[in-house]
């Protein structure tokens, strides 16, 4: 197989715009992709021609506009190219309107009350800056989504305008310091835990099929305790599903390049290299939606889940995350020489604010009912928020606070930043420290709450926005400076030393970091309504009207949608619970119970001991009573839900989930008593070690 061959064989990439379109028209579309402007008036119509003819080239009937809405998952509405002429005769035809815009049904999409219910149309408005790809015979068109009055309901919209934002403030940053350039690119590489199990199995599991993750589960005797899966030999099924992974991605453009076995059995990695970041949030859903198709072809089940399976590690999906210049420059990199240094040392002052200014946004954009399960569960970062930034950086921020000298092998040198020169620094000078949210290795960000199910958009919505307003504030006292050095170098070290709070380079995981980042006031929300209620929080509205992202009515409506989808996770939850515990366990347990009463009573009278049989049937008896009594509690608990989203999310989170606890608690007890053969669905050995 010739990779070079098939890679963005399915894609309308730059290659096939070069080949196919005008000279001037290929011009004013890369214009629109590298900076960002509007596309000159009548080059659509051109574009839609080729891109229907090479479409139709790769076996397209039809095309879509592929957007992402408010769910998280992706949408799309299929029309073909089919048209006729007067005489009657079909022709495949594409123009410039059907390209440009779309309008699907806004209806039943979330909209966290920005549309009044009469109001069904939206509109798709194609994204010029993502290329269009052909997949299962139709032209896919990365788009934009708006309600029928202009307001945003999509992930993509704000990204694209925090693109901008974060673009157009670096610009500003980088004239400073001599350097031209016209475009900034947050770079992003996604890393994308799941896990595979028989699809056998996951179609007689009804939690794994309607919720994602079992709500049922004893523990197997063997877990992830002797660390043998990890990097471990991959298994020729889970090999075969890779090979074709990779290679349906690489036609669509996404560049796979690294797989292994993860932590937990059955549990695996998938990691993309660096694009910008619209493209590759883009492509991380493309990866996901293939991982569950080529999956399935393959005999498996994919989970994408955060914590699928209790007593074994979750699934994450770990944002690298960088800033380059229109040239290629990552603007990351400590660099060399004193310009790069300084460059360098005010950008990462501008991360660091930056997450301290708004630890409580990085939060809410990984806050999910899912992944409440895995953060802070010694497998991922805990829920308070700090940055990794290893021991040499470390120093070198110590010794810029303090104003005093590097000490030991870098020879007492003096930090004067923009005229003097760092320590060098390895692109892996830290230690991947895995219990830090937010970690510097080298030459970016590595931000490790995610979700493994996360449409990453909205995650790099408030990075991106963040360090504009970072470097935003930075600009304008840097602008006006009479001594720009002297100024700079003061402005790093007032900055680094009123942020000093958020960096923190030992075990996230310890007790005494949680009472160590309380004493800093750190926050520390533990549940999604804990963090989805400081979503509209004054400083939070400032921030993104400041850079136009979102207006208030905006924000509201997506902490609305973050509450609701967190209320009805719940629900659907604690109803599937229910359902299995009174249509499949309990049932199970009297069968089992049943049994073993009969055979006590035939041994009685055949004069047999049956001490340890009536033990048995005794310690089930207690824990059949307490299930019944747990499911009673739950279904008592339930009756008491609140209208208010607010309110019912607490709700949920309070009451709810730990009478769940409690019935799982003993349903499980009760799984590791009865016999196999009357147990209704498979049990962890079976599903994570086939």
């Amino acid at each position: 197989m010739d990779i070079s061959e098939i890679f963005q064989s399915m894609v309308f990439s730059d290659k096939v715009m070069r080949r196919m379109l005008p000279e001037k028209v290929y011009a004013s579309l890369k214009k629109t992709m590298l900076e960002g402007t509007a596309l000159d008036e009548g080059a659509s119509d051109v574009i839609a021609s080729a891109m229907k003819d090479w479409a139709i080239s790769k076996g397209a009937t039809h095309f879509t506009h592929w957007f992402q809405p408010m769910t998280g998952i992706t949408a799309e509405k299929h029309d073909s190219f089919l048209t006729f002429e007067k005489d009657g005769s079909p022709i495949m035809e594409f123009s410039g309107k059907e390209l440009i815009k779309g309008e699907p049904d806004a209806s039943s999409f979330p909209s966290g009350g920005l549309r009044s219910t009469f109001e069904a149309r939206g509109y798709t408005a194609w994204d010029p800056t993502s290329y269009a790809f052909v997949k299962d015979n139709t032209l896919y068109i990365p788009t934009a989504f708006c309600s029928f009055k202009g307001e945003i309901l999509d992930k993509k919209t704000p990204l694209l305008r925090s693109i901008d934002a974060l673009s157009k403030e670096s610009c500003k940053i980088l004239s400073l310091f001599g350097r031209s350039a016209k475009r900034v690119q947050a770079t992003i590489g996604s890393e994308q835990e799941y896990f595979l199990i028989s699809k056998d199995d996951y179609a007689k599991r009804l939690d794994l099929k309607l919720t994602g993750r079992t709500l049922l589960g004893a523990h197997s005797a063997k877990g992830q305790e002797k660390e043998d899966h990890y990097f471990g030999s991959i298994k020729p099924g889970v090999k075969a599903f890779m090979k074709e992974l990779d290679e349906e991605l690489w036609k669509l453009g996404v560049p796979s390049k690294t797989e292994h076995n993860e932590v937990a059995p059955s549990q695996h990695e998938m990691a993309a290299v660096f694009d910008n970041a619209n493209k590759s949030c883009d492509e991380n859903q493309i990866t996901m939606e293939m991982m569950k198709k080529i999956a399935e072809k393959h005999g498996y089940a994919c989970l994408l889940h955060e914590k699928p399976f209790e007593g074994i590690n979750g699934s994450g999906k770990h944002n690298n995350w960088s800033i380059a210049d229109d040239q290629g420059r990552n603007l990351l990199n400590p660099g060399k020489t004193p310009a790069e240094n300084a460059e360098f040392m005010l950008l990462l002052t501008a991360v660091i604010k930056a997450v301290d200014d708004y630890q409580d946004l990085l939060r809410i954009s990984v806050a999910s009912a899912g992944n409440d399960h895995r953060l802070g569960a010694n497998e991922a970062p805990p829920a308070i928020v700090s940055i990794f930034v290893g021991d040499e950086l470390g120093e070198v921020i110590s010794s810029i606070i303090d104003d005093q000298p590097l000490s030991g092998d870098k020879k007492k040198r003096s930090i004067d930043i923009g005229t003097s020169v760092l320590p060098k620094l390895p692109t892996d000078n830290s230690d991947r420290n895995r219990t830090s949210p937010f970690a510097f290795t080298g030459n970016k960000f590595e931000f490790r709450m995610p979700g493994s199910s996360f449409n990453t958009a909205c995650i790099n919505v408030m990075i991106n926005t963040a360090v504009a307003e970072s470097l935003r504030v930075f600009y304008d006292e840097l602008a006006g400076a009479k001594d720009f050095n002297a100024t700079l170098s003061a402005l790093i070290r007032r900055e680094l030393k009123a942020h000093q709070r958020i960096i923190f380079n030992g075990n996230g995981y310890s007790k005494e970091w949680e009472i160590e980042a309380e004493k800093r006031g750190l926050s520390n929300y533990k549940t999604t309504p804990e963090a989805v209620i400081h979503y509209d929080d004054e400083k939070n509205v400032a921030l993104f009207a400041q850079h136009k992202i979102y207006t208030k009515e905006e924000i509201m409506a997506r902490k609305e949608i973050a509450l609701e989808e967190y209320v009805k996770t719940i629900n659907i939850e604690c109803e599937v619970m229910l359902e299995m515990l009174k249509k499949e366990v309990l049932p199970a347990v009297i069968s089992f119970s049943k049994d073993l009463a009969i055979s006590v009573r035939e041994k009685e009278a055949l004069g047999i001991d049956t001490t340890g049989e009536k033990a048995l049937l005794k310690k089930i008896g207690e824990e059949e009573n307490k299930l019944f009594a747990a499911v009673s509690a739950l279904e008592s608990e339930k009756e008491n839900a609140s209208d208010d989203v607010t309110k019912e999310a607490f709700h949920s989170s309070e009451k709810l989930i730990p009478l769940m606890e409690e019935a799982r608690k003993h349903s499980d007890e009760l799984e590791k008593i009865v016999g196999k053969e009357y147990w209704p669905f498979p049990t962890y050995s079976e599903m994570l070690f086939r």
